[in-house]
């Protein structure tokens, strides 16, 4: 059979950080594909605003860049396993990946999570060992460390023989040595060893159509878009076909529009083939995984497997006191119809309904991919609460399961007995600890992933910021028992609602350390501060100082009070306790108590604590 030698689909696949959509930028500009005259930003394809911001890729995106007469799709997937969906259904769209890795940084825990999905689909790998110009670059070591992974995931023998190319993308230079005094401002080596390596599709287009969807668009005019790989036939406008639903049902639909990927643009096409990657318009309702067939060969395509959810909160309708004051959107059924639309493009997620009016169950793949969520949901205007994260059980051979994760950690030296210790408190395995140089050690761990929520802050503490924490889903193991993490320390409540004093402050910021400034407004219940011991206080946050008309002769001193700790969304959920909700609006985030008239919450605790004696 026949092959397209005019395309190749590729997907690039790496750690957080390691250059990847950097990379992608210089395959733009150095190919021939954008009009010399028009200016492309650092990381274009991060379109999203949280995506600029933090410097993270969260969204799979497809582009496509011209090398003469042939064209390569490509498509940039997320590095954090948290959004690992993401990566999952889109490995059936392509035939190569390129595997972009740190020279100085190595392989790393995300690297290993999206490698073994690369090869549990038999795809061919093309290693670029980027940054090789960073101060400690070791791109020879790298290379032996990503073959050792390779042979780790079990890839096939030809597998093993896998080009190299070395590269620093913020430069826009590559080359076939490590060397780096041999880097060439070209991205020439990369796409060289893409129509040499990569397979090219099979040309089976005069078949009957199959189209799997794999990602979801929206447009107001056309409505929801279906974007995926034609497996096989060939589909065009006007053409009418069959939806071979995830329940077995079908429907029929007419195509009303195409469009195919160049560059960052999205281009209408009257037709499409075999090995193409494109944009189908015309579907009322269809959902990832769904095939796009024949009316008179309606075959399904396997439906996309995607790793079941870890981690799971409760999200509420905001009932505090300061309800409905900030945010747009704050009844439950805009809550739960914005819920429900997120499910249409992350199949990661689950929304399940609670016994309690307003409440949801949202699970997913980690505390990252849920406060993304909650942080898009209030960009948009809408006010929650959310509760703790809490691990999902599973029940495996008959034995109580829970997740755990493989966790590796770069510390200074002089703090990696501190790491150790808090890992070991947090039941973490020791799997692996060695040194690196620069004075740096690499400690390798398996935890359970409830004793990892909330251990960001804690670890940035104890290294001083200087340490680096990297983890991802590994296993399923038996639960621990007779242990349950939680906060060490207890909060400060305020105990009346009201603007927040300097003279109330100053006699409070003793106790630990204050969340919240001078002239901010709270309410009973709202948490206020970290309190020093392990006890919460109700604390009077707002009292302002007496006046008399006795005048001292001595000048008043101005007071003055320490500066608060910021929380921002992930610092708040990664201080919450069981009892506890973040209350996020698109003006504040908030930390409050679930039960916030301080006298029946004192009754709760005396009861709970009865009832564990």
């Amino acid at each position: 059979m026949a092959n397209r030698e005019d395309i190749r689909n590729i997907a690039i696949i790496a750690h957080v950080d390691h250059g990847k959509t950097t990379l992608v930028n210089e395959l733009l500009k150095q190919s021939d594909t954008l009009d010399s005259r028009k200016e492309l930003g650092d990381r274009a394809m991060d379109t999203n605003d949280i995506e600029k911001e933090r410097g993270i890729t969260i969204l799979s995106k497809n582009t496509a860049v011209k090398v003469g007469d042939k064209q390569i799709n490509i498509l940039d997937t997320p590095g954090h396993a948290d959004f690992g969906g993401e990566v999952e259904r889109i490995m059936g769209m392509v035939d190569g990946v390129l595997l972009v890795v740190d020279a100085f940084e190595g392989t790393m825990p995300q690297t290993r999570f999206v490698l073994k999905k690369a090869f549990e689909q038999h795809l061919t790998p093309i290693v670029i060992v980027n940054k090789v110009d960073r101060p400690g670059a070791r791109p020879e070591e790298v290379v032996d460390e990503v073959l050792d992974l390779f042979i780790e995931l079990g890839a096939d023998e030809e597998d093993l023989d896998f080009p190299v190319i070395f590269a620093s993308a913020m430069n826009g230079t590559s080359s076939l040595s490590p060397n780096v005094d041999d880097q060439e401002h070209t991205m020439k080596p990369i796409f060289d060893a893409v129509f040499n390596t990569i397979p090219s599709p099979v040309d089976n287009s005069d078949e009957p159509l199959q189209f799997q969807v794999a990602m979801l668009d929206y447009n107001d005019f056309v409505g929801r878009i279906g974007i995926g790989r034609v497996k096989r036939g060939t589909i065009k406008i006007g053409d009418n076909v069959e939806v071979l639903k995830l329940d077995g049902s079908t429907q029929s639909f007419r195509v009303t529009k195409l469009a195919g990927f160049i560059g960052l643009d999205q281009v209408d096409i009257q037709e499409a083939k075999a090995g193409d990657l494109i944009a189908v318009s015309g579907m009322e309702d269809i959902s990832v995984g769904e095939t796009v067939a024949d009316p008179a060969h309606p075959d399904a395509l396997p439906i996309l497997r995607i790793d079941e959810p870890t981690l799971q909160m409760t999200f509420r309708q905001n009932d505090s006191p300061f309800a409905g004051k900030e945010g747009k959107f704050v009844t439950a059924r805009q809550i739960e119809d914005r819920l429900r639309r997120e499910l249409h493009t992350d199949v990661s997620l689950r929304v399940e309904d609670t016994d309690q009016a307003g409440a949801w169950l949202v699970s997913g793949r980690g505390e990252l991919h849920l406060s993304i969520l909650i942080e898009t949901m209030r960009r948009e205007g809408f006010e929650l609460q959310a509760s703790r994260p809490q691990v999902i059980y599973r029940e495996i051979d008959g034995v109580q399961s829970e997740p755990y994760e493989s966790v590796q950690i770069d510390t200074p030296d002089e703090y990696s007995s501190t790491v150790i210790d808090s890992l070991n408190q947090r039941k973490g395995e020791m799997v692996n600890m060695e040194s690196v140089g620069n004075g740096q050690t690499r400690l390798t761990y398996m935890a359970p992933s409830r004793g990892l929520i909330g251990y960001s802050t804690e670890f940035m503490s104890a290294t001083r910021g200087y340490g680096i924490f990297n983890h991802t889903y590994a296993e399923y193991r038996p639960v621990v028992r007779n242990w349950e993490p939680g906060r060490r320390n207890g909060a400060l409540v305020s105990i009346n609602q009201g603007t927040t004093s300097n003279y109330a402050i100053m006699g409070v910021e003793d106790r630990g350390q204050m969340f919240v400034g001078a002239g901010v407004e709270v309410y009973e219940g709202m948490i206020v501060g970290m309190n020093a011991r392990d006890n919460d206080i109700s604390v009077n946050v707002t009292k302002l100082k007496p006046q008399s008309n006795v005048r001292s002769s001595n000048k008043d001193q101005t007071a003055s009070i320490k500066t608060p700790r910021i929380m921002n969304l992930e610092a708040s959920l990664e201080f919450l306790n069981d009892d506890e909700y973040v209350e996020v609006t698109p003006e504040n985030v908030r930390i409050r108590k679930a039960i916030l008239n301080t006298a029946e919450r004192e009754k709760a605790a005396k009861r709970r604590k009865a009832s564990t004696n």
